[in-house]
């Protein structure tokens, strides 16, 4: 088999068994990268003799003896917002164009330490702030399914990469989704931890209560062995979570509902979604019963009150955080002739560097958060945010696990929503309610929408720290669906 179209579990496999060495599997990831990417864009930045060095690296160990992790000598593609030495940081913005981090995220380093190889950085929504990956500084990335259609935002240089063979894995960050929905418009797997189950140390910050690294793979085990890779808790990370890591790789390897309550959100279908989505969703909660799960219906009302929510705290805190690029540190400076003062040119900076998306959330934010304002706005978000949080406890006091689609949509037409900042915000509607209230999501693929032939993706929520049950469920409905209809994935993507 081609080495590119090897799962990360397989590759991982032949190279413990000394079939293929991690320099030739890496080269071959990069000959696809030089192959596709120009017509992809899922890179930022390609670090081939990094990656080589690595990969040298893993071979030496490995023919010393040396006991290695399961990912040594396996490709990862980073997203553009995990601080990285030796290659540029941007988020996606011109504010950061040429950055060079003096150190790597958490996330970074446990990669390395894993002896991944880190291929390079990935092309994302400015600052995390989007749904479709076209609010890059850089340009749009393309979904490999359909090059003229979005693969999701803000991590979808992660997604189009992993879908497009360029990498058998990707990390990305979900912070309204970001992770979910574009796995879902790409036919992948896609994962949210609990928050503070993954470090946030050396990622740069958009909102900082919601911000969650995770995982990008083409199978439910995939994901789990680098989601298992990057967890554990950081004593850098404020948030971070002191305790075990769930054992997702083991359940991923169980894959059996068998017994399990499934819960249906009732407020996440209806109005909003396309049909093609419904149909294959209804088809996979009838797949689940099939497999001996107990599927209920499951009311959750203030899931309807998450997207104005999240549009207010969300906002608030990017605000905040944003408010150290200032052209004084680091970064992009504007119109520093002596004539001009600090605020002069840090004014001029940021209307330079910044672009329309980040600015209107900014804008948004510290409207929310101003006097006379705040109780209005941020803090009856926050008191939403509290009910969303008791929502998900009462359901989950009755089911194990609650379902729904990834997406309202398909991946959309590049172009489509720019000019319509409502439509973009409304593909987030399912992902939205897990962010805000900090338990763990998947998507996991469940076929392709009849009307488009496009992916749509199946989404499981499980309690904060039950990240297993998502790798149960997940694994489960992936092998029934590929007998049932085929894995989307099997087949070439079309649009290469």
């Amino acid at each position: 088999m081609e080495l590119t179209r090897m799962t990360a579990a397989e590759l991982s496999a032949a190279l413990a068994k000394g079939e293929v060495s991690a320099t030739e599997v890496t080269r071959a990831h990069l000959d696809r990268i030089a192959a596709v990417d120009d017509r992809v864009h899922a890179f930022l930045h390609v670090a081939a003799d990094t990656a080589l060095e690595q990969a040298a690296e893993v071979d030496r160990r490995r023919r010393s003896g040396e006991l290695l992790s399961p990912l040594a000598g396996v490709p990862v593609a980073v997203k553009d917002v995990f601080t990285t030495t030796g290659m540029p940081t941007t988020c996606g913005s011109r504010i950061l164009e040429g950055w060079h981090p003096p150190y790597d995220a958490t996330i970074t380093t446990r990669l390395k330490q894993a002896g991944a190889i880190i291929l390079g950085k990935t092309n994302m929504d400015e600052f995390a702030m989007g749904s479709s990956t076209e609010n890059s500084a850089y340009g749009p990335s393309r979904n490999p399914w359909d090059l003229d259609k979005i693969p999701g935002g803000s991590s979808g240089g992660s997604a189009a990469a992993v879908a497009a063979y360029e990498a058998p894995l990707a990390i990305g960050t979900d912070t309204g989704g970001s992770i979910r929905q574009p796995a879902a418009v790409c036919g992948i797997v896609g994962t949210k931890p609990t928050y503070g189950g993954s470090s946030r140390y050396g990622v740069v910050a958009f909102a900082s209560s919601l911000d969650t690294p995770g995982p990008f793979g083409r199978t439910v085990l995939d994901a789990a062995l680098l989601h298992e890779a990057i967890s554990g808790h950081d004593p850098c990370d404020s948030t971070s979570i002191d305790a075990p890591v769930p054992p997702v790789v083991a359940a991923a390897r169980e894959a059996d509902v068998s017994g399990m309550r499934i819960g249906v959100v009732t407020e996440l279908s209806g109005d909003g979604y396309q049909s093609g989505v419904l149909s294959r969703f209804a088809e996979a909660v009838e797949v689940l019963e099939s497999l001996g799960a107990k599927v209920t219906e499951v009311s959750c009302p203030h899931f309807r009150y998450a997207l104005p929510a999240y549009y207010l705290i969300a906002p608030s805190e990017a605000s905040s955080n944003l408010a150290r690029f200032d052209a004084m540190r680091y970064g992009l400076r504007v119109g520093d002739d002596g004539t001009r003062d600090a605020e002069e040119v840090m004014a001029l900076t940021r209307e330079a560097g910044f672009g329309a998306e980040v600015k209107r959330r900014i804008i948004l934010g510290t409207y929310a958060l101003s006097s006379g304002y705040y109780d209005a706005y941020y803090g009856k978000a926050q008191q939403v945010r509290t009910l969303i949080i008791r929502d998900f406890d009462a359901a989950f006091g009755q089911v194990d696990v609650l379902v729904s689609p990834s997406t309202p949509t398909t991946a959309f037409g590049i172009g489509e929503r720019v000019d319509d900042p409502l439509a973009m915000y409304l593909a987030d509607l399912a992902t939205i309610p897990s962010d805000l209230a900090g338990n763990a999501a998947i998507s996991v693929p469940c076929g392709l929408a009849p009307e488009d032939g496009l992916p749509v993706g199946l989404q499981v929520m499980a309690p904060v720290l039950a990240d297993d049950r998502l790798y149960r469920v997940a694994a489960a409905a992936e092998a029934a669906f590929t007998g049932r209809w085929g894995h989307p994935l099997l087949a070439e993507a079309r649009g290469l």
